[in-house]
């Protein structure tokens, strides 16, 4: 049985959290801060911790750091309320894999603690490639920054962690993300590709979610949409900032549940997803200026990757004329 170790010093928030953990048939042990909780790592396995962000003597981010330290393959999640999001932003990039924003609902812990215990697998299972040994076609370089981009392929490849891939048009951001799936365990399955930017409004939703007959004028056969194709693979999202707002709520309804309808259906579909998204856009400013969902922004940039134009990378132009 898998133990999950609940860090927080609220205890209405370590027994609501354990009581919904051991309904689903998790072990839970339980910390009042994070010296604590280093204590209880010390005394037997962990598969997982969830911890809150502010505690007294011991931080959820001072913990984190420890366990980047003595615990590197326990993943951890982040517990956050709405004004600390950018916080827990900050904690997933040095190392946490994930978060859980207050209030949050069952479907959405236990999607976030099947990706930790999978994640905990994986690493257990030593999938992680030396960096000679990467698969990525097509990728030419040896450039500072490009090797910063292999590495942070090898880091992330063998992970179910979402991916932001960001750069101007034309830099390769397409072939990262090929890279990405080619060394990750879902390799022998697909890589479905869907460019944002290229499909009417109208029919985004079918796109991604499918549809059933009839549903619409024209719907003449059941069709699956891009996340029912992708089911054990890997969705990539490309131009992701051009998709609409009222759209964006369902991606992220996705992103969390993993669950989802087709247009005209009552059926709740589930996938196992992993997505990969990129954007020319500054997605930053977007969130600032109203047209990209802010809760939304967090859940794909996970993992941050930038591929920076050529010419800023001339290392790598004589080995491309090569």
């Amino acid at each position: 049985m898998d133990r999950i170790l609940i860090v927080d010093d609220e205890l209405n928030m370590r027994l609501v959290l354990g009581a919904m953990l051991k309904k689903e048939g998790y072990e839970v042990a339980s910390a009042a801060d994070g010296r604590e909780a280093l204590q209880i790592l010390q005394s037997g396995p962990v598969a997982a911790v969830i911890t809150d962000l502010k505690m007294p003597h011991l931080s959820g981010m001072e913990l984190l750091d420890r366990m980047n330290a003595h615990h590197p393959d326990i993943p951890v999640i982040m517990i956050t309320a709405h004004g600390t999001v950018a916080t827990a932003v900050e904690a997933l990039k040095k190392g946490a894999l994930d978060y859980i924003t207050k209030p949050f609902e069952l479907e959405e812990l236990q999607s976030v603690v099947a990706k930790a215990i999978k994640t905990r697998n994986l690493k257990e299972n030593e999938l992680f490639l030396p960096p000679e040994e990467i698969d990525r076609p097509g990728m030419i370089g040896q450039s500072p920054s490009t090797m910063e981009i292999f590495e942070a392929i090898r880091r992330v490849a063998p992970t179910t962690t979402t991916i932001l891939i960001t750069g101007e048009t034309g830099t390769g951001k397409e072939l990262v993300a090929e890279a990405i799936h080619r060394n990750s365990p879902r390799k022998n399955n697909p890589l479905i590709k869907i460019n944002c930017a290229a499909i009417a409004e109208t029919l985004m939703e079918s796109e991604l979610f499918g549809h059933e007959k009839g549903a619409f004028t024209g719907a003449a056969i059941t069709k699956p949409g891009k996340f029912e194709l992708a089911h054990k693979g890997t969705l990539f999202l490309d131009e992701v900032g051009e998709i609409p707002k009222e759209m964006q709520v369902k991606l992220l309804r996705v992103l969390q549940e993993q669950e989802f309808e087709r247009v005209g259906g009552l059926k709740t579909i589930k996938v196992d997803v992993r997505i990969i998204a990129a954007t020319n856009r500054n997605l930053s400013q977007s969130v600032q200026e109203g047209s990209f969902r802010e809760d939304l922004f967090y859940r794909l940039n996970v993992f941050p990757i930038c591929v920076p134009p050529l010419r800023d990378r001339s290392d790598d132009i004589l080995p491309l004329v090569d």
